[in-house]
C-alpha cells in the first residue's frame, strides 16, 4: 500500500443536497483482498475473467449493449482506506496529490475501468476483462466506450509516463 503523508480535512459537506448513489449491482474479479488487486487491470497477462452482475431491476438498461467492444465502469470502492491528499505511491515514491493519482483512497472512491466486454454470459452477467478492483465491489454505472470521444492521442501522463503500463502485443 502506498505510505499517507496527510489526510483529507473533516470539512462539512452539502452531502443532505447530494442524491445518494444506488449500486446496479456488483463485479466479480479474482480478487479477494486490496493487497490482490493489480495495479490496473491492463497488468495481468493473460488478463482474467471478471463479471459484472446487474440487477434485475436494471437489466432493461443493457439492452442496445450487443456490439460494443469496450464500456466505461464506474463502482465504489467500498473497502479503501481514509483517502489522504497527499501519499508516496508505492512504485514511485515521491509524494504525490491524491487528485495526481489514480490510487483507490479518494474523497469519493469512485473507481473508473475501461474494460473489455467479451459478451453476456446469462441475463444481466456481462463477461469482461481488465478489471482490477476487489471481489464483490459495488457497481454504479455502466457506459459505452466511444474511441471518437473518449480517446485522446495526445494525452499527455506527466510523472506517471515512466510508470506506464505498457500493452503486450497479443500471443
Amino acid at each position: 500500500m502506498a505510505a499517507w503523508i496527510s489526510h483529507a480535512p473533516q470539512t462539512p459537506c452539502m452531502t443532505d443536497t447530494l442524491p445518494p448513489l444506488r449500486p446496479i449491482g456488483h463485479l466479480e474479479t479474482p480478487w479477494a483482498a486490496l493487497a490482490d488487486c493489480p495495479r490496473n487491470g491492463r497488468q495481468p497477462q493473460p488478463p482474467p475473467l471478471c463479471r459484472a452482475v446487474v440487477d434485475l431491476a436494471f437489466q432493461p438498461a443493457l439492452q442496445g449493449l450487443e456490439g460494443i467492444s469496450h464500456l466505461i465502469l464506474l463502482y465504489w470502492m467500498h473497502r479503501a482506506e481514509a483517502a489522504p491528499l497527499v501519499l508516496a505511491p508505492r512504485f514511485d515514491g515521491a509524494p504525490r496529490g491524491v487528485f495526481a493519482t489514480r490510487a483507490p483512497v479518494r474523497p469519493n472512491p469512485i473507481g473508473l475501468s475501461v474494460v473489455a466486454f467479451d459478451r453476456f454470459e446469462a441475463p444481466g452477467v456481462l463477461r469482461l476483462r481488465y478489471l482490477d478492483c476487489v471481489n464483490g465491489t459495488p457497481l454504479l454505472d455502466i457506459k459505452p466506450y466511444l474511441p471518437t470521444t473518449d480517446a485522446e492521442p495526445e494525452a499527455r501522463m506527466g510523472w506517471l509516463a515512466p510508470h506506464a503500463t505498457r500493452r503486450q502485443a497479443p500471443a
